[in-house]
């Protein structure tokens, strides 16, 4: 359970906002910095400096064991590969120069715990001081691997789940068995150390399509016998024609139903439960009709619209190879569809750690300009456009922008989202 902490700030003599000293170091602020504040129907958000790097992706390799539906391996037509020593020693050295508090998140486009050595970049990573995660399909967490996994210190651990059933899990997770992994997962919560609260904390990623969405209220079950603190849940993304049938958001992408309509009246709704909202005769009386606004919410209808997660979180990624992105959507290039028709996402390589240091990296003019310009998000707004040529690629926008353009990324509009 996260509990919601309250601090204040406070009005100079000067009219300037002054901020608690924790939080500023936290966002890594200082004097000069530019940030952005939005102003909402009931205050102001203070959003995370460009200049903070908070998290970062690794790509131990992108092998896996697995041959999923909806994995982005089914269109890649590059090389697999695993991260050297050489590459994680460039890394951390790097890691070095960044204050903490720092995430390093074991991901990426394979399974992490096939690296031979998996353990060892834990290690080294809690060894500067950061917190660990990584995200596994679960088939290799025997016993052994979960005892080493708890004894490196990892902080969480997710796990992707995109079934309830054997049958429906099996369905979308080609090769593995939904019954050994409920075994491995057990087990590894069972030798958590119960003295240090239960770490590392348990997390599960499921992925909503029409063949496996029946299962969630199944899953959710699941999730909490399996003592699990976190469940993300996500849309798909279509990477194959069959995977394009599967999903959940055409209305979603339409805008008619989520984006607020200035000829439309407000409608603001109280708590209540959610079978009661799900009743057939209240969504046909107010959907369609009024733009929603839900008590208890921050008042920013448009929050999900337009941001990216990586960028807002302080991200960046880097390739097995040692290659660097700004997130995980450029790691690799990918085919993929946007309202039915298909899309070429060519991937976006700042540098690489074996060429430059990570911090000469985050630093560059380039990289900067880019986190800025996704911040503002000055893109073609393609995803919710109906498709033209400009949209089946990221080469270019009807707004004038050049690659690397992210106006038909499906993160930014909080469809899909990643751990």
């Amino acid at each position: 359970m996260r509990l919601r902490t309250e601090q204040r700030a406070y009005i100079d003599e000067t009219g300037r906002l002054v901020l608690p000293p924790d939080i500023v170091a936290r966002l890594g602020l200082v004097p000069g910095t530019p940030v952005f504040l939005d102003e909402e129907a009931r205050g102001l958000r203070l959003r995370q400096p460009i200049t903070r790097l908070a998290r970062v992706y690794v790509e131990p390799t992108s092998r896996c064991n697995l041959a999923c539906r909806t994995c982005i391996r089914n269109v890649w037509d590059e090389p697999l590969g695993t991260m050297s020593a050489a590459t994680y020693a460039r890394i951390l050295d790097g890691l070095r120069a960044f204050p903490l508090p720092l995430t390093v998140f074991f991901g990426g486009f394979g399974e992490p715990l096939s690296h031979p050595r998996i353990i060892e970049m834990i290690e080294a990573a809690k060894a500067l001081g950061a917190s660990v995660e990584l995200i596994t399909n679960g088939t290799l967490l025997n016993e052994t691997m979960a005892r080493s996994l708890i004894a490196a210190g990892l902080d969480r651990l997710w796990v992707s789940l995109d079934g309830a059933r054997p049958e429906s899990y099996t369905d979308v997770r080609l090769g593995a068995t939904l019954p050994t992994v409920l075994a491995n997962l057990e087990r590894f919560r069972d030798l958590r150390q119960p003295w240090r609260h239960l770490a590392p904390e348990i997390g599960i990623a499921f992925v909503a399509m029409q063949r496996n969405v029946g299962d969630l209220p199944d899953l959710l079950r699941i999730a909490r016998q399996l003592g699990a603190a976190r469940m993300m849940i996500s849309n798909v993304l279509p990477h194959t024609a069959e995977m394009r049938e599967e999903i959940l958001y055409h209305r979603a992408l339409s805008n008619d139903d989520y984006l607020p309509s200035p000829r439309l009246p407000d409608l603001y709704l109280p708590r209540m439960d959610s079978a009661r909202l799900a009743t057939p005769a209240l969504y046909e009386a107010i959907a369609g009709a009024w733009n929603l606004i839900y008590a208890g919410g921050d008042g920013d209808e448009d929050a999900a619209s337009s941001r990216c997660p990586f960028i807002e979180s302080g991200a960046t990624a880097i390739a097995w190879d040692g290659s660097v992105s700004p997130c995980l959507p450029l790691l690799h290039s990918s085919d993929s569809f946007l309202h039915g028709l298909g899309r070429y996402a060519r991937r976006y390589v700042i540098g690489s750690i074996h060429e430059h240091s990570l911090a000469e990296l985050w630093q560059q003019p380039e990289y900067v300009a880019f986190r800025e310009r996704v911040q503002a998000f000055d893109f073609a707004p393609c995803t919710i456009c109906d498709g033209c040529a400009l949209s089946e690629d990221n080469e270019a926008d009807c707004y004038g922008g050049e690659f690397p353009t992210c106006g038909g990324c499906l993160w930014a509009q909080g469809i899909v989202q990643c751990p």
